[in-house]
């Protein structure tokens, strides 16, 4: 596994290349990119700033609207191959994004055989273009409750999923918030492997809140609370070897405040926090 740099849940907003200089500088290997940087810049240019600063691309969102009505859905997926293409082009070949738990609209069957077919599709056109497709479940309690029908929020759920879409390029968007909040354990972690892992999310949990309680935007940094057992996290990734991206997504105010190099410094700092506590350095 290694570390990748991606500014937006960091609040940090600079150009791509100032973005690529400052991961450089503090110790990243990967750097997210996206279709509007490929577009603004170019592909030529963003594989020389990839280049240049020596960063793997590590990851990039999904652009496909697949949580709501079939007409956006399909629009969407008219749009999905020039994605991929520019994606290929660029050398990033793992593509992310989350999935409610909960739905007041479609009961537990219906919502599933909904998303299973959706990501057979999505699945289909990225697996042409040698992308892998990782999907986030969303643990906290918090996000179904008032909800009436409650949907996958666990690992066993998103197994679940992935082996009924049933297509090799598929995996998790795995993150130590939702695994700590669906009250996940170490046995659960073990059931995955590096073809199941797409991408990793690392971040921390505000302390004094039981954990039915947490609110999925009030988070902390990477190590700074102990709330999270992240030494049992990483130290699972590790066991697996797995060969993807890890990134910071802590959605903590402070943070977002500060500038952009004491933002990637800090993050940079909270990475090689974590990865002594799971004694991995």
């Amino acid at each position: 596994m290694y570390r990748a740099l991606v500014g937006g849940p960091l609040g940090v907003k600079v150009p791509f290349e100032r973005e690529a200089e400052l991961a450089a500088r503090y110790g990243f290997q990967g750097i997210g990119v996206s279709q509007g940087v490929a577009d603004e810049l170019g592909v030529d240019a963003v594989r020389k700033i990839l280049d240049t600063y020596n960063l793997i691309p590590a990851l990039a969102g999904l652009p496909v609207q697949y949580r709501n009505d079939e007409d956006t859905f399909q629009k969407d997926m008219e749009a999905l191959p020039a994605f991929c293409q520019a994606m290929a082009d660029v050398g990033c070949t793992r593509i992310a994004t989350w999935q409610p738990p909960a739905s007041d609209t479609l009961p537990y069957e219906e919502h599933f055989e909904q998303l299973r077919r959706r990501c057979v599709a999505i699945c289909d056109v990225l697996g042409q273009y040698g992308l892998r497709f990782g999907l986030e479940f969303i643990g906290p309690k918090t996000l179904r409750v008032g909800k009436r029908y409650a949907f996958i929020h666990d690992i066993d759920g998103m197994l679940d999923l992935i082996k009924a879409v049933g297509a090799d390029n598929m995996g998790f968007l795995l993150d130590a918030w939702h695994w700590y909040t669906a009250h996940g354990t170490a046995a659960d972690l073990a059931k995955l492997n590096d073809q199941l892992v797409v991408v990793v999310h690392v971040n921390d949990a505000p302390q004094g809140v039981p954990v039915d309680e947490q609110i999925d935007n009030v988070r902390d940094m990477p190590g700074a609370t102990g709330v999270i057992d992240i030494a049992t996290f990483l130290q699972a990734l590790d066991k697996m070897h797995y060969t993807g991206p890890v990134e910071v997504e802590p959605f903590c105010d402070r943070v977002r405040k500060l500038s952009a190099v004491e933002a990637v410094s800090e993050t940079a700092a909270s990475l090689d926090k974590i990865w002594e506590m799971a004694g991995l350095l």
